[in-house]
């Protein structure tokens, strides 16, 4: 950025006037995109301008010529140039737009942006030749422009022209910092896998924004110049799919120049329109949106769910689509039951997933909601390995604390049963300057510490590791009779006392209440000690309504980390406040001299 950052100013500088700032980026971002396509085309000019005249009629054999010759998975049928097309000025625009339109089918980016508009605006305003001119001369080829430094550019890019518009700009993209850790948790454990030569992997991001956590993925495995991978003889496979028309033009176009299958990345509402039905994949990374309604999506989902049943990817075994689903005001536990349907089975070898969400997902929604059928389901099916507690202003778009759910349907023998959390809320290095909301940020180091605690799987200070059952509850109804004028208890016409709905109360019966083992069927015994001890003593007339005992499912992350700081004694404070008022009755006598 400390290179390209001028260079991108220096564009705005010739649009101001004539483009309004929130708008430089409907031709700052196709240009980029353009102009990194434009120096990737010139390795191979010569050979791409022989097979578009050999294969002009036969576009389907053309693709795969253009792929077996240079090994891109694009091309351009026409002879221009960003560089060429400046020698004929007056055609200019039919050019431009001839060069547009010459890309291969797959590289349907430009059109996402409108950018035909904005030829034909730029063209008005006399801006063409000017902005093309100034592109011509920036060389963004992979050799000079690694690929992470690129995305680095178009993330920058993206967040400064979505701040000018008041977006959020953490709906599309996820911190670097963030999305390395993500790897290597996702990672962790499969290191023998991934160091056999040859070795081919998949990885999906259903929220895949700009594409940063698929590319650093891949640079994770393969490696990059800047950055040793695993295994540089292994394959990643990527796949993603995408809601933004601008996001999803940038992750397609990067992509394309590193080589990827285009029909991987899709555009489109996951939770209404799964582009990949059916597949699964080795590994999943997703950032969902925090607090987004999904409302847009919500027929879908439902019909979804009436259609398919437990054949769903939203199904948690409830028989009312709402019992499945949680508030629609917020769709991040949507994602999570979405992305558990992509990893890949246990029969197949099993799959591995991380998922970035608020806290709300940990506790929010009653017993036998949907947010907590979701959970119950989850960590009844032993999908949840590992949750890590972020830092606060990690994210461009929020302050408050985030949390890694590591899931996984092939655990290790030793981590069965069992869900581990880590506390890194303290794991993070200030950062000079804030963007957006995001002020501390991973170092090597903290993620580097973080992965050896979750690798040592040991309880210390900052890990605990709890048998699935802690986070289970059943909420109690207790009832009390009702008394008539008298004071005696009102009864059914069997005997049987009635119950006053005014005196009526819900308790939350932990399943590990009393040391009970046996989960769910510990219910009657772990119920009935639970009465005795904590309710009878000051109710004796109390009785549990079974009928309408609800199970519930938490994870109160906090709890498990809390450390109690005892206050002050009096006489410390004491102490404290003769010292101040000594101070201040010094320079009372002070002032009055």
């Amino acid at each position: 950025m400390s290179n390209l950052g001028p260079f991108i100013w220096g564009i705005a500088d010739q649009l101001r006037g004539d483009y309004k700032p929130h708008e430089y980026g409907d031709v700052i971002l196709p240009m980029t995109i353009l102009r990194r396509l434009d120096c990737v085309l010139e390795d191979h000019r010569e050979d791409l301008a022989g097979l578009v005249r050999a294969f002009a009629d036969k576009p389907e054999l053309l693709s795969a010529q253009v792929k077996r010759k240079t090994g891109l998975s694009f091309y351009n049928t026409t002879p221009w140039t960003l560089q060429t097309l400046l020698g004929d000025p007056a055609g200019l625009e039919a050019n431009f737009k001839q060069y547009i339109d010459g890309f291969s089918d797959n590289l349907d980016v430009f059109e996402r942006f409108k950018f035909g508009d904005q030829i034909a605006r730029m063209a008005e305003k006399d801006l063409l030749f000017i902005i093309i001119e100034k592109f011509a001369r920036v060389d963004l080829h992979p050799n000079k422009v690694p690929n992470a430094e690129m995305g680095d550019l178009y993330e920058y890019l993206i967040r400064t022209f979505n701040e000018s518009t008041n977006e959020s700009p953490g709906e599309y993209f996820t911190p670097r910092d963030a999305i390395r850790l993500m790897v290597d948790l996702i990672f962790a454990g499969d290191d023998d896998a991934l160091s056999v030569p040859g070795t081919v992997r998949s990885i999906y991001d259903p929220t895949a924004g700009t594409g940063g956590m698929l590319s650093i993925a891949e640079e994770h495995l393969i490696g990059s110049p800047e950055h040793p991978g695993l295994n540089p003889d292994a394959q990643l496979r990527m796949y993603g799919q995408e809601r933004n028309d601008q996001s999803y033009a940038v992750c397609k176009s990067d992509l394309l120049i590193k080589g990827h299958d285009p029909s991987n990345i899709q555009l489109g509402d996951t939770l209404a329109d799964d582009r990949f039905p059916g597949q699964t994949f080795d590994y999943c990374l997703s950032n969902p949106p925090y607090g987004d309604d999904w409302k847009k999506s919500q027929a879908a989902v439902i019909a979804e769910l009436k259609e398919l049943g437990e054949a769903s990817r939203f199904s948690v075994g409830a028989k009312e689509p709402k019992k499945n689903t949680p508030a629609v005001s917020d769709g991040q536990m949507l994602f999570l039951r979405h992305l558990i349907a992509k990893m890949r089975p246990k029969n197949k070898g099993g799959g591995r997933a991380a998922i970035v969400m608020n806290g709300s997902p940990l506790f929010n929604g009653a017993a036998e909601s949907g947010p907590s059928n979701i959970r119950r389901w989850v960590l009844e099916a032993d999908l949840v390995d590992a949750i890590i507690a972020l830092p606060n202003d990690m994210f461009y778009n929020t302050g408050i604390t985030t949390y890694i759910w590591v899931l996984d349907n092939n655990k290790p023998a030793d981590r069965q049963g069992k869900v581990q959390l880590i506390d890194a809320t303290n794991f993070y290095v200030k950062m000079r300057k804030k963007l957006g909301d995001k002020g501390r940020e991973l170092s090597e180091d903290n993620r580097r510490q973080i992965l050896e605690i979750y690798s040592a799987y040991e309880e210390s200070d900052y890990c605990k590791i709890l048998p699935v059952e802690e986070f289970g509850y059943w909420t109690i109804t207790v009832e009390r009779p009702q008394r008539d004028q008298d004071g005696q208890i009102v009864t059914t016409s069997r005997g049987k006392p009635v119950a006053d709905s005014n005196l009526r109360d819900t308790e939350k019966v932990p399943f590990t209440y009393a040391g009970n083992t046996d989960g769910i069927g510990g219910y009657e015994a772990t119920a009935d000690a639970y009465m005795r001890s904590e309710v009878l003593p000051y109710v004796d007339d109390a009785w549990i309504d079974k009928k309408k005992t609800k199970i519930g499912y938490e994870i109160l992350f906090s709890r498990y980390f809390y450390s109690y700081t005892p206050p002050r004694s009096i006489h410390e404070i004491d102490a404290e406040l003769r010292e101040v008022a000594t101070e201040l009755l010094t320079l009372l006598k002070e002032v009055g001299a």
